[in-house]
């Protein structure tokens, strides 16, 4: 391009002023791809002086990995010229002088001066845009995956609300009914000679009370875990006595010819929350021997190697199918072969978050109608950090 076009060229006050006071950066150049002018912003943005642009290929704003190829697409551009986005549907960058390369968006006009054919380039700095468009999207991505996980809940919250009522409807209906139709047999044995009927039918009415009682205590009790409301109070206490005490309690439920049978090995002392332990003995201890036949033996053995204690509870019952295995901590699940023992579904599920909260874990093994094995371990001191010494804190 001659000096006289030049001249001309920046003679004129609207092109001069559009240059100077631009805030994108604005490039003109030949058909040759040499850069004729340049404004301030593009100075700004690529750190070059207007001498030491002007004359240079336009390439020189643009990273090395990429120059070979704008050399195509710049002769394309001449030969066929318009209007346009530059690389539409791409991610464009531009190199500053230091090497720095950040991201651009890039217009394209052309024009005819002197009959020399001109491109005009308007180049924009997207770093801010583009790292705004980033964290939106990492937003939307966050915010997606929150509204999904709150509809997971909202699904397994209906889900577990359809099983409590098909539950619950069952599950206090078999007390109700049973309370019900003993009250109503009871007002008709009245003469002395059917006392032993009525004795009958009164422990029959108090089997039913304490059936409803456990299963408002599971939901009692599954409520606080799911609140966070359960807090852990460490003491020492003596494991074997406690465990003592629990067989002592339970030997009123145990079925014709049931026993227990408890070994213990290692030290006596733990410090744990005695009060949540004697949940988890209990509704192990129970399981065991409601899903047992009679003439039937509990094993019950604790022992204490190495500062951990683990406890195996052992039956001879009815045993878990294979396939079932896999939920059987899950909220309101029960085994298909377990249907016709009355059950809430929840006791599993609330000891083994009982354990989490006392640092410590369950497992099993089962084999069906050969029984089932449930192991737990946790240790024997509590970690600090889990408790508090005083329950009314």
């Amino acid at each position: 391009m001659t000096d006289k076009s030049i001249l001309t060229l920046e003679s004129e006050a609207g092109f001069k002023a559009l240059f100077e006071y631009a805030t994108v950066g604005i490039l003109v150049i030949s058909s040759n791809g040499r850069i004729e002018l340049s404004n301030p912003c593009i100075e700004r943005l690529f750190g070059y002086s207007k001498a030491e642009l002007t004359g240079q290929p336009v390439e020189i704003l643009i990273p090395e990995a990429f120059r070979k190829n704008h050399v195509h697409h710049r002769q394309g551009y001449f030969t066929r010229p318009k209007a346009r986005p530059m690389g539409y549907g791409l991610n464009l960058f531009a190199r500053r002088k230091d090497g720095f390369e950040f991201p651009v968006e890039i217009s394209l006009g052309h024009y005819q001066l002197d009959n020399e054919q001109l491109a005009v380039a308007f180049v924009t700095d997207v770093t801010e845009s583009k790292r705004s468009k980033e964290e939106l999207e990492a937003k939307v991505v966050e915010r997606t995956l929150e509204l999904t996980q709150s509809l997971e809940r909202e699904k397994e919250l209906n889900e577990m609300k359809s099983r409590f009522v098909a539950m619950a409807s069952h599950e206090f209906r078999t007390p109700l009914s049973a309370i019900l139709s003993s009250l109503t047999l009871i007002d008709t044995y009245s003469k002395t000679e059917n006392e032993e009927k009525r004795k009958r039918h009164i422990d029959r009415v108090r089997s039913s009370v304490k059936n409803l009682t456990i299963i408002l205590d599971d939901f009692l009790s599954l409520d606080k875990v799911e609140q966070g409301k359960i807090e852990v109070v460490a003491e020492t206490f003596d494991l074997d006595a406690f465990a003592e005490d629990i067989i002592e309690e339970l030997n009123g439920m145990l079925k014709k010819d049931q026993q227990i049978e408890f070994t213990y090995l290692g030290e006596k002392d733990i410090f744990q929350d005695k009060k949540i332990l004697r949940n988890v003995f209990l509704n192990l201890l129970s399981n065991a021997i409601k899903y047992s036949e009679t003439a039937t033996t509990v094993h019950f053995s604790i022992s204490i190697i190495n500062k951990s204690v683990t406890i195996q509870v052992q039956d001879e019952g009815i045993g878990i199918p294979e396939e079932e295995q896999k939920n059987l901590f899950t909220k309101f699940y029960r085994a298909k072969n377990a249907t016709n023992i009355q059950g809430t579904g929840l006791g599993l599920n609330i000891v083994k978050r009982y354990l989490e909260l006392l640092g410590g874990n369950i497992s099993f093994i089962s084999k069906p109608n050969l029984g089932t094995t449930f192991i737990i371990e946790f240790p024997q001191i509590i970690a600090y950090e889990n408790y508090t010494t005083d329950r009314r804190q």
